[in-house]
């Protein structure tokens, strides 16, 4: 009896370290994001467990239904495969800001901890849109091509930094797995600590450049450690 308290106890320890491993056998754990004023969406599907999105002259995402502490799991690792990069692409201008493939990390606006101009400017967007934007958001993307900066400021707004993983046509169609700490990399993009709770997004788009790419993901898992 011991014995087996024991195994039940050291498992539960185990299963603390992961608080998410999506390993895409469906999309119930994933509702859609979708853009006002965008009609045409991107395409995402399951596959023998592995996440397609597809995307022509669109933009939408999937976003994880489930939201989390980030100070109390701040690794995140994903594995992901591109078909191809976008020729007009460019993360710099908002032409170009299109991503075959990119994993947001979106941080929730506390109005408990804001400022005043920024109470007022959530407020307004919230009177809008039903409800809060994020507070600030990480992408990790596929750069369409090589960037000398490897931590890129959105062309639409300072409140989105982007973070190169992979870029440009070296690694395509090659399976790239990656392992980042979320805390760490907000701390560098913006220079101070992030909102506690947070929400992942998942999004292939081109409604800029008005081209096409497939990409793929095999699993994303949430973890402290």
């Amino acid at each position: 009896m011991r014995l087996l308290i024991l195994i039940a106890l050291a498992f539960g320890f185990l299963n603390a370290k992961v608080l998410l491993k999506e390993d895409f056998n469906s999309l119930q754990n994933w509702e859609p994001l979708n853009f006002e004023k965008i009609k045409k969406h991107s395409v995402y599907k399951v596959q023998n467990s592995i996440l397609i999105a597809s995307s022509d002259a669109s933009a939408s995402g999937i976003r994880l239904k489930k939201s989390y502490n980030i100070y109390k799991y701040p690794i995140l690792t994903f594995r992901w495969k591109v078909k191809n990069v976008y020729k007009k692409g460019d993360a710099t201008t908002k032409k170009g800001d299109d991503f075959p493939i990119r994993i947001y990390v979106m941080f929730k606006y506390d109005p408990k901890n804001a400022s005043f101009l920024d109470s007022i400017k959530y407020g307004i967007a919230k009177s809008i849109y039903g409800a809060y934007p994020p507070q600030s958001s990480l992408s990790y993307i596929w750069a369409n091509k090589p960037q000398i900066d490897k931590i890129i400021t959105n062309a639409y707004t300072d409140k989105a930094k982007m973070i190169v993983l992979d870029s440009g046509k070296k690694n395509v169609g090659i399976w790239r797995e990656h392992t980042v700490n979320v805390l760490e990399d907000y701390k560098k993009a913006f220079g101070g600590n992030p909102p506690k709770t947070v929400s992942l997004a998942i999004m292939n788009d081109s409604d800029n450049t008005g081209e096409s790419s497939v990409s793929y993901v095999d699993f994303i898992e949430v973890k402290n450690e």
